[in-house]
């Protein structure tokens, strides 16, 4: 907070806003000076000049300490309205507050730069720590793929004489399916970048949720999956004037989740309803779900569950968030009774009943 005031407000705001604190805290010491002793009003005007020494840079901090000694001379020590001091114990007060003043405004800035050191070392290591474990993840998630593209390959070209039809099929089943991982993982990268830059503008057009959801299961079962996906879609739902690219990330990106989270044999169903103009989608499965102290990190970027089969890289779960958002929606994580997780996403939207009108 301190860091960000220095960053954002210009010096000479910093020596007004300097001056205002101790004028303020003046006023309020003067309109109670009856109540409490002049020695009293000097701690609360210490205070003042450490909660500037907290918030604005060094010189702006020294001034106000040297105005709080002025004014605590003039208005508060007697006599009043006089920088003449009446006594010598009273000489010697003002003299010991100017310096513990300043001692304190120094020490307190210096405090705080020691800690935003120590704070951006942490950070840095931090950032060194992410970046190591994705630039590890990363090139094992893209050389994956690429080794069995390439190994693939090999053989159909060294081996063509020797491969039988079954053995053909195979090969090229095998590249499908790392062309498509590897470019999952490239969509990924550029999606997070999008969101970054903030490019990730929806375009919003009339989209038709049963045929999104049914295009997305059809390529996600085309993988040879051992999960089991059901579809509940409310047959009235309307056209919903939505990003369509963006909504098939989203529910992509969720059932491939619960697909990675999730044992052989699970089940995990997708449905969608109209809540008065808001499309909710919910995705659920009777997996493991989440332990308690990671729901609030899922939708970290590049946070990976410490439970997660190998593969992917942590991005997900935050395109969904940062998709789902970017169209004015929202998405919570909850786990489910007896066990399992449900995703469910609501994103307000134009809705049209065309559909049901040609149909009848």
């Amino acid at each position: 907070m301190a860091d960000f005031l220095i960053n954002k407000i210009s010096k000479p705001r910093q020596y007004i806003y300097s001056i205002l604190i101790v004028l303020v805290t003046a006023l309020i010491c003067y309109a109670v000076s009856t109540y409490i002793g002049y020695r009293v009003i000097a701690f609360i005007l210490l205070i003042s000049v450490s909660l500037t020494a907290m918030l604005f840079d060094i010189l702006p901090v020294l001034l106000a300490a040297a105005l709080t000694a002025l004014v605590w001379d003039f208005f508060f020590i007697p006599p009043h309205f006089t920088l003449y001091v009446g006594s010598t114990e009273d000489l010697i007060l003002l003299l010991m507050y100017f310096v513990i003043a300043m001692v304190s405004a120094v020490l307190t800035y210096k405090i705080r730069q020691v800690e935003k050191v120590a704070r951006q070392k942490e950070e840095k290591a931090n950032t060194l720590k992410l970046y190591d474990t994705v630039l590890n993840s990363l090139s094992h998630e893209l050389r994956t793929p690429i080794a069995a593209i390439i190994g693939a390959t090999d053989n159909l070209q060294s081996n063509s004489t020797k491969l039988t039809p079954q053995n053909r099929y195979e090969l090229i089943a095998e590249i499908s399916k790392a062309s498509f991982r590897l470019n999952q993982q490239v969509e990924n990268l550029l999606n997070i970048s999008k969101l970054e830059t903030g490019f990730a503008a929806p375009k919003k057009d009339w989209c038709d949720i049963n045929e999104v959801i049914y295009q997305v299961v059809k390529r996600i079962e085309e993988n040879k999956i051992n999960q089991r996906l059901t579809i509940s879609i409310n047959p009235d739902i309307p056209l919903f004037r939505i990003d369509k690219n963006m909504l098939e990330q989203i529910v992509y990106n969720l059932i491939n989740n619960a697909i990675i989270y999730t044992p052989s044999g699970s089940t995990i169903s997708i449905s969608a309803q109209c809540y008065a103009d808001v499309l909710e989608i919910v995705i659920e499965d009777n997996g493991p779900g989440f332990n308690k102290e990671e729901i609030g990190l899922a939708f970290d970027k590049f946070y990976r569950s410490k439970d997660a089969r190998a593969g992917g890289i942590g991005l997900g779960l935050s395109i969904v968030k940062g998709f789902t958002e970017a169209m004015s929606g929202s998405i919570t994580l909850e786990n489910v009774q007896p066990h399992g997780a449900k995703f469910t996403i609501e994103i307000p939207a134009e809705t049209s009943y065309l559909k049901n009108i040609k149909n009848e």
